[in-house]
């Protein structure tokens, strides 16, 4: 074990890669009642995709530890999740099962563009100005779900959106769990969103606002209302041109987030670690292979796409430099699946903060747009603010791919855009097409 993962050669050891590991998933513990929340909002069985949750995030880091060797967790991942129900089922009206089957599409399509190294193509097709921006958006979008969770946001007849009762037990008991887990975040509490959660669940018991779970640990939750379902619906739905075009542009936004969301966290940690060596990575196919396999498994256990995360690097910070790391992380996901009577009490108030703070977490990337640059500004805004302004993932990246040529035409650029994106111009303008059909 210690050759396999050359302990000697990154100075590390049993005890600091296992603590690290732990340090990892508790970090990320979160989404095992956040993404059954979100999800379940879509009519899919919350134990179902708790159970489904646990497997795929273990699988795909087990994979990710054996195969690729790296301290890199994953998961079904936040935007990702939320574009999975929010747009794609409730908005654009698709079945939760052939948004599932879609997921396992992207993950099949992601595992070929990885063996035949397309993938370096489309990244160097596609400015970064827009990849910041799509991050950005995404967070913007979780952190409105979570306000409008949270009862803090509410519709409104005159101006579409307004601030809520803050007075309601709910919403003062979201309010304090914002509050709670910023503290724990800025004062740099490994695992602060987690343990925020842990605190608002506990304070909402106490108060009466929440009830009391039966127990802590209890059976597994059958797979069976959602194992296998990407497949089995098929056959049951009538195809139309429209359905078939709609599935395509999912399929497309799902490859689309997961993929450059994949890439910048495995950068993002590898060169937190110091593992990246003249700019390049060692077995990032490996690592990439790992990502894509999960999102396929995932898919067929009944969740959305699974994808690395970023809070890996408090493993890292935590003294992680070996797939070792990711071993003891697996092992902890499977051991999670013993505690889903907890779902009981992770209620909107307690993973709407939850939400807001990643949210802030993604839009972290707004600093590094060009805002001084308009041709690039412009595409930029309006991939950011469509998001959650329309209520959708897909709109506001199709807004920025159309106006990016747009305006760097205008600007006596073109020559300087890939042909990869002028196609994509007209993939755009063909999915507004379909929308209005």
């Amino acid at each position: 074990m210690k050759r396999y993962f050359e302990f000697e050669e990154w100075g590390t050891g049993y005890r600091q890669e296992s603590m690290a590991g732990l340090t990892t998933f508790l970090a990320m513990a979160y989404i095992l009642f956040v993404n059954p929340s979100i999800l379940s909002e879509a009519g899919m069985d919350e134990g179902a995709v708790f159970t489904a949750t646990a497997l795929s995030a273990a699988v795909g880091t087990l994979i990710m530890g054996l195969l690729a060797r790296y301290p890199i967790a994953l998961a079904p991942g936040m935007g990702l999740n939320a574009f999975f129900t929010y747009t794609v089922v409730l908005t654009m009206g698709i079945p939760w099962q052939i948004a599932l089957f879609s997921v396992f599409v992207s993950g099949v399509i992601f595992i070929f563009i990885t063996l035949f190294g397309i993938r370096e193509k489309v990244i160097n097709a596609i400015p970064s100005q827009l990849k910041y921006a799509a991050a950005a958006g995404i967070g913007l979008y979780i952190a409105f779900i979570g306000f409008q969770n949270t009862g803090i946001v509410v519709a409104d007849e005159s101006t579409m959106v307004a601030l809520g009762d803050m007075t309601q037990a709910t919403t003062v008991l979201a309010c304090f769990g914002l509050l709670v887990t910023v503290v724990l975040m800025v004062l740099g509490f490994q695992g602060g969103i987690f343990y925020g959660m842990v605190i608002t669940a506990a304070a909402g018991i106490l108060f009466g606002v929440i009830s009391l779970p039966d127990a802590v640990v209890g059976s597994v939750p059958s797979l069976a209302p959602t194992f296998g379902t990407a497949f089995t619906f098929l056959g049951e739905l009538e195809w139309s041109a429209q359905m078939t075009g709609q599935i395509a542009i999912v399929v497309l936004t799902f490859l689309f987030v997961d993929f450059f969301d994949t890439a910048g966290t495995l950068y993002g940690v590898a060169n937190q670690a110091g593992f990246v060596k003249n700019n390049k990575l060692p077995r990032a196919g490996r690592a990439l292979l790992a990502d894509s396999s999960a999102t396929s498994i995932g898919a067929v256990l009944g969740t959305s796409t699974t994808t690395a995360y970023i809070e890996s690097t408090s493993g890292v910070a935590a003294g992680a430099r070996t797939g070792f790391a990711s071993l003891i992380t697996g092992v902890l996901f499977l051991l999670s699946l013993f505690f889903s009577p907890l779902l009981t009490v992770v209620t909107d108030e307690v993973t709407g903060p939850a939400l807001i703070i990643v949210g802030v977490l993604m839009a972290s990337s707004l600093r590094l747009i060009e805002w001084d640059k308009l041709e690039m500004a412009l595409p930029a805004f309006l991939t950011v603010v469509a998001m959650p302004m329309t209520y959708s993932i897909a709109t506001g990246i199709a807004l920025g791919f159309i106006f990016y040529p747009i305006t760097m035409v205008l600007k006596g650029k073109g020559r300087d855009i890939h042909p990869i994106m002028y196609a994509l111009f007209f993939v755009f303008i063909i999915y507004f097409a379909f929308l209005g059909a």
